[in-house]
């Protein structure tokens, strides 16, 4: 945990240069976190012999729902 203040500090002085890229850093940060989520935080899906099948589809589900979201309104 220590690392993170070092981290915004380094992103706060950088803010300039990353500001292009931030769109596409913020959405990676936001896939793992979703990843996380679901495999750490919801047990079940990590139970039996695909461990990674459950996270897959349910990341492709979410990814589903969100692109009807957008197109459907």
């Amino acid at each position: 945990g220590v690392i993170e203040p070092v981290g915004v500090v380094i992103t706060i002085l950088l803010a300039d240069v990353l500001l292009p890229a931030l769109p596409y850093l913020l959405s990676f940060s936001a896939g793992a976190m979703i990843y996380v989520v679901v495999e750490e935080l919801i047990p079940e899906i990590s139970e039996g012999e695909h461990t990674d099948a459950g996270a897959l589809f349910f990341i492709i589900g979410f990814a589903i729902m969100v692109i009807m979201d957008v197109f459907l309104g």
